[in-house]
């Protein structure tokens, strides 16, 4: 049995507004993550290159990551398909994340659902 090489994607992900960022975002993970709606396949461990659009920010944000999160096409309670993304261990990622939970202050800790959990 041979094991399958993982793929590697490039996803264009804009986010219009906090609401948006708080649903795609993945504070659970320890370097942070986001959610991507997308209908391409990836598997577990698939790395992408995220190019993050964050609301009125001018600057897209460039951030390498490996797929840890699948919700397939059809699933169950109207989900949206797409993937999880872990954010790598890397300067890139962690002035994503700072970015992210910066715009997501005072809402990081609801109790509303997201787009994974």
């Amino acid at each position: 049995m041979n094991p399958v090489a993982a793929r590697q994607g490039i996803i264009s992900l804009k986010i219009k507004d906090a609401a948006s960022l708080y649903n795609a975002y993945m504070p659970f993970l320890r370097n942070g993550g986001l959610f991507a709606s997308t209908a391409q396949p990836y598997a577990l461990g698939d790395e992408v290159v995220l190019l993050v659009s964050l609301a009125d920010e001018t600057e897209r944000l460039s951030v390498v990551g490996k797929v840890v999160w699948i919700c397939p096409p059809g699933a169950q309670g109207n989900r949206i398909a797409g993937i999880g993304i872990h954010f790598n261990d890397s300067s890139d990622a962690e002035v994503a994340r700072q970015r992210i939970e910066n715009i997501l202050a005072g809402v990081l800790n609801s109790e509303r659902p997201t787009h994974t959990m």
